[in-house]
């Protein structure tokens, strides 16, 4: 050992010089800090940059969207009452089958046009939608021409001649519309709806989730009053979806959507070629030809829309008896073969009964 106590070099050079190992640790706390404020400017900007793109994307589907408030609360009174005598045939099943498309706390009235949608569809998908054939749904109510499109027509709002399509969308408190965007390869634009009852909004860009279900956050909300118009077109149209949401609906509320199908839409083939008779049954007698069109125009029904319902085989009353009677036949040879089996003991036991 030397004479200064230290016993190696390094030991009497780190005495010597304190302040390095003090400016070495400066460095690095200060080396950390920043690292933690680089990513802290960097989520900051991240989250500047998506709410800068969100704020860009909302002023995009602004410029597509008019709006205007048209009818007095009178007015309002007076088409919603009709709304009303609407549902109340429904209810009776006084309109055409694929009129009425029932859902839970929404129920659907097609006029003039209708089509296939959701889970109505074969497959899956943007672009599956298809229009019925015509005559499958009711035609417009005359109080809708005369009380809600002729008065957009007058107001500038509407060319004259354009809506052959209406839908009266009835939602109940809670009840809503998943994201969509109307079919473009069915509709024109563009997309005209009206407001009734009460007061609701119209979001955009949402993603539903389900049990529960819960929705995102929108690019745009866009409040509807009642008795106003909105009418989309462009980007608002056909760039981003737009839905309904439940806690947007407080109270009873209903929408009339006013629109024009494309002279190119695809439709059902909902009248195929019935199935050539067996060649040992007897051919049913032919309808008088005078009944056919009386017979269609009275076919009412209240039940959900089936697209798939024509192309299913028709199963006759006379079939369902046959099948009926071939049944009780089988049970009763069952039975017998049974009472074969068991022998004398069986039957003096059901004598005994």
């Amino acid at each position: 050992m030397s004479s200064s106590g230290f016993t190696d070099l390094r030991e009497k050079l780190k005495a010597m010089t304190p302040h390095r190992d003090n400016f070495k640790n400066r460095l690095h706390e200060r080396s950390n800090g920043g690292a933690k404020k680089r990513k802290y400017r960097e989520e900051s900007d991240e989250d500047a940059s998506d709410q800068e793109l969100r704020e860009a994307e909302a002023r995009r589907v602004k410029s597509g969207i008019k709006q205007a408030t048209v009818f007095t609360a009178q007015e309002c009174a007076r088409i919603e009452q009709k709304i009303d005598e609407v549902v109340a045939k429904g209810d009776k099943g006084l309109y055409r089958e694929h009129t009425v498309d029932r859902a839970p706390l929404r129920n659907k009235y097609f006029f003039g046009e209708g089509y296939t949608y959701g889970a109505q569809l074969e497959r899956r998908g943007p672009g599956q939608e298809r229009l019925y054939s015509e005559g499958e749904v009711d035609a417009i109510p005359e109080w809708v021409q005369e009380l809600v499109i002729s008065r957009l027509v007058g107001q500038g709002l509407l060319a004259e001649g354009f809506v052959n399509s209406a839908v009266i969308n009835d939602y109940q408190p809670g009840g809503c519309i998943v994201s969509h965007v109307d079919p473009i390869h069915i509709f024109q634009r563009p997309i005209v709806s009206v407001s009734f009852f009460s007061d609701s909004a119209l979001c955009f860009g949402c993603k539903f989730q389900f049990k529960p279900i819960r929705v995102s956050e929108p690019v745009l909300y866009l409040p509807v009053r009642r008795g106003s118009v909105t009418i989309l077109s462009g980007y608002a149209a056909d760039e981003i979806t737009h839905c309904i949401r439940p806690q947007d609906i407080k109270e009873r509320r209903a929408v009339i959507i006013l629109r024009r199908t494309r002279p190119d839409a695809p439709r059902l083939d909902t009248h195929p070629l019935s199935p050539a008779p067996l060649p040992l049954s007897p051919a049913p007698p032919p309808l008088s030809p005078a009944l056919l069109p009386s017979e269609r125009t009275q076919k009412r029904s209240h039940r959900k829309a089936d697209p798939g319902a024509a192309h299913r085989p028709r199963v006759l009353e006379m079939d369902k008896e046959e099948n009926r009677l071939s049944r009780v036949h089988g049970r009763r040879d069952y039975i017998s073969h049974d009472a074969q089996r068991d022998g004398p003991t069986r039957r003096v036991k059901m004598r005994r009964h």
